[in-house]
């Protein structure tokens, strides 16, 4: 394995990583993974291939073990941080990104198959902030959820910002757009999953919350911090459920809340093991 040393800013091999922060909007087939952990995950924890890898000497080194290990057959390009600078459009202090392929997204039928379906598993609707649904994948890997069910108007998890905010969860836990919501729910209730709405008032605590023994798993169901889940989306749970909070608190970060109660249902499904 031998780096590509790379000495112009208008080299077009770098096309990819170009001015990433507005590459983060225009979607595209493929993505930036920034960071030596997330470069780290692509390269060998993700079902994504990478396509290359740009690094400075010292984020070279601090991935060259990964690199030899991977079996990603992608070259590497070199350069200076200050050169690195110019082409991403911001100070890089990691020193180290690498372009993934999103290749075919799963479809939300493979994910309902019974054979498949994850004993715990995410639906988010609307949730367009990038920094949430990277803490939200990050919990989902954290706490063994084996999916998240996405509305079209989520943001996308493959954005830098989402894969950074995820610790590269993201490229992990497999995701799918939902094209008929909120009735896919009702499938996921038909595969044996009882559906849990996180809510932000007027429903039982958490605490109070048990599966009914013939529950094979759960689905936590989580809206946007500005309207919650929508009432379509709250008819079609088996229960609502909400964080007791200090009073005069309303709310928590989607992130946040959503790792509460994932660890919570992946304890009572400990239990019921």
């Amino acid at each position: 394995m031998q780096p590509v040393r790379i000495e112009s800013l208008d080299d077009p091999r770098l096309a990819a990583y170009r001015n990433v922060r507005d590459a983060d909007l225009r979607g595209g087939e493929s993505f930036v993974a920034e960071g030596r952990l997330n470069v780290r995950r692509l390269l060998s924890g993700s079902r994504f291939r990478t396509r290359s890898v740009f690094v400075t000497e010292a984020g070279f080194a601090g991935i060259r073990d990964a690199l030899e290990r991977s079996a990603a057959d992608a070259p590497v390009y070199l350069a200076g941080q200050q050169l690195m600078n110019g082409v991403v459009g911001y100070t890089m202090h990691r020193g180290c990104l690498a372009e993934g392929v999103r290749g075919p997204e799963p479809g939300f039928e493979a994910l309902l198959d019974a054979e498949r379906l994850p004993r715990l598993c995410v639906a988010l609707e609307d949730v367009t902030n990038a920094e949430n649904v990277g803490a939200i994948f990050r919990n989902a890997l954290a706490f063994g959820a084996g999916a998240v069910l996405l509305t079209p108007r989520c943001v996308d998890p493959l954005y830098r910002r989402s894969i950074r905010v995820s610790m590269g969860a993201s490229l992990r836990v497999p995701f799918a757009r939902t094209r008929s919501w909120p009735s896919e729910l009702a499938r996921l209730r038909a595969g044996g999953l009882f559906v849990v709405a996180l809510a932000t008032r007027g429903a039982r605590p958490l605490s109070a919350l048990r599966l009914p023994p013939v529950a094979r798993g759960a689905a936590l169901v989580v809206g946007n911090e500005g309207e919650g889940l929508s009432e379509a989306a709250l008819a079609q749970a088996d229960v609502c459920v909400s964080i007791p909070m200090a009073a005069g608190i309303d709310s928590l970060n989607a992130g946040t809340a959503t790792g509460i109660a994932l660890h919570a249902l992946a304890e009572a499904l400990r239990g019921d093991a």
